[in-house]
């Protein structure tokens, strides 16, 4: 398969989830499911084993594809199970999810990185591997903060000499504060528009 016919399906895959992603958000919101945490909860299951499994799953899963935006997994994670639960069941997922990533970039490289990342923004980090060390010092620092590309800068690292032990150190680390700051923003952001649009 070709790079542009992956990338294709990649980008079809993302908007499909999102469109989705809209769709479900205004249902919920409708029926009044982000007032009940019993509703949503039971939206993905009541189980104290498998509805923490589903979600973590589906974690992974959003960051080795892009089907849902990683944003919103994370708000609702902690909207399911709660700010501590929802928090561990957040960084457990995406860490897992980010680790795949960094396994596969290091085994098929540069195609399966333009297959899920366009040109431009592999263009806008490619120059940050010229120097190893300072990229993972760059690297660590943008995986703290919220507003980076974390998925890209994963499947970047790949191209590197980072040894696995090392990636999962920083994503371990770095982790935790952007995963909060996402998760309690877009929860107390979604509270917000709840009542702003009166469901």
């Amino acid at each position: 398969m070709s790079i542009a016919l992956s990338r294709k399906i990649i980008q079809m895959i993302s908007f499909i989830g999102i469109i989705a992603t809209i769709i479900v958000t205004i249902y919920f919101l409708k029926l009044g499911v982000f007032q009940d945490t019993n509703a949503l909860r039971g939206l993905v299951g009541d189980s104290v084993i498998l509805g923490p499994v589903i979600f973590m799953l589906i974690q992974i899963i959003q960051v080795v594809i892009p089907v849902i935006p990683g944003g919103i997994s994370c708000a609702a994670g902690v909207l399911i199970f709660g700010p501590v639960a929802g928090f561990i069941y957040n960084y457990v997922g995406i860490a897992i999810g980010s680790v795949i990533i960094f396994i596969l970039s290091q085994k098929y490289g540069k195609p399966l990185i333009l297959s899920l990342i366009s040109d431009k923004t592999y263009n806008k980090y490619i120059g940050w591997l010229d120097n190893e060390k300072r990229f993972e010092r760059l690297f660590a620092f943008a995986i703290f903060f919220p507003v980076a590309p974390d998925d890209a800068l994963c499947l970047m690292a790949g191209l590197t000499k980072m040894s696995l032990r090392k990636f999962t150190m920083i994503i371990i680390f770095a982790k935790p504060f952007s995963i909060a700051v996402y998760s309690l923003a877009l929860m107390y952001g979604g509270t917000f528009l709840n009542s702003l649009l009166g469901f």
